[in-house]
């Protein structure tokens, strides 16, 4: 879609079966320089910025300083096309490698239930995916070098106008519900999924006739982990209109620890298509979702190394 490829479809996985029928795509392409550089360009560019912007301010010389930031300001609103053929060499190169470094692996409950000619709201607790449409905070795309990253990985605006958009020309749209509202809760002993008073995904996967897949990544609090001052941090800004986070991963910055990330599909949650849903018709599918992804989590936490490990869903 948005990226061209997946790596799990890039020849980056070998495919394996489970004896419940649930396919297993395995991340195997890991290479130490390659891996290293896809990394830098999936998650580099804020830090690229800030080096730009510092760098101008006390050590670049005047005229430099104001071509480079005239040259970052170009890049915050050049058109950029999720189409691009290098964008998309770019996306197939870092979707390829990315995944070999946590690694990632991929089971997907009814691999068969899935038509490749619809549309599909997938619902997840990360986002981890990178052939359907990501849906991200619109602050993402007005940062020069990050949006272009990003949007030929096939990220969007999470806005209603991108939903429509996007599933109305046979997009599959992967979006985290909880957003920062799961970080305030994040603690080392429980999973959280800030579900309950999600329910605008499913009026608009109603409105679309979208059918709704609950996902889930195991792992996640392994690879970056929030320290309890930024969560108050967090929930200040918030008060404020102002999203602040700050993830922890190696050395104490954003880059994420490396270890294996299992990512369940589960199966689509069909629904009926209604331009006006009434509120008990979105109930009725948002209940349908949320045991649905409690499920999958108790299906799958032993078989992914988690035994002991709770959700909670709030």
């Amino acid at each position: 879609m948005g990226a061209g490829t997946n790596g799990l479809a890039n020849g980056a996985a070998r495919v394996e079966r489970a004896e419940d029928g649930t396919a297993v795509f395995r991340g195997t392409a890991y290479s130490p320089l390659r891996t290293t550089v896809a990394l830098a360009l999936w998650l580099g560019a804020i830090h690229f910025n800030a080096f730009l912007v510092l760098a101008s301010l006390f050590l670049f010389p005047r005229r430099v300083a104001a071509l480079v930031l005239a040259t970052q300001l170009f890049f915050m609103f050049v058109p950029v096309s999720d189409k691009s053929r290098l964008g998309r060499r770019i996306a197939r190169f870092i979707t390829r490698y990315v995944i070999g470094y946590f690694p990632v692996t991929l089971h997907v409950e009814d691999y068969d239930a899935f038509d490749p000619t619809r549309a599909y709201d997938e619902d997840s607790c990360k986002q981890c995916g990178d052939i359907p449409t990501n849906v991200s905070l619109q602050k993402v795309f007005y940062t020069s070098f990050l949006r272009q990253i990003w949007t030929w990985l096939g990220l969007a605006p999470a806005s209603r106008k991108s939903f429509y958009s996007y599933l109305g020309a046979g997009y599959s749209c992967i979006i985290v519900p909880g957003g920062v509202q799961e970080i305030l809760h994040m603690d080392h002993d429980s999973e959280v999924a800030f579900l309950k008073s999600r329910k605008g995904f499913v009026k608009i996967a109603i409105e679309m006739g979208s059918p709704v897949v609950p996902v889930f990544a195991f792992g996640q609090l392994r690879i970056q982990m929030v320290e309890t001052r930024w969560q108050v941090n967090c929930q200040d800004c918030q008060s404020n209109k102002i999203f602040s986070n700050h993830l922890l991963g190696q050395i104490g910055n954003s880059h994420p620890f490396c270890y294996t990330m299992h990512v369940v599909v589960g199966r689509p949650i069909e629904v009926v298509k209604n331009s006006h849903p009434t509120p008990d018709e979105i109930n009725e599918v948002h209940k349908q979702f949320v045991v649905a992804m409690q499920e999958l989590f108790e299906k799958y936490k032993t078989r992914t190394g988690y035994p002991d490990l709770q959700l909670r869903v709030l």
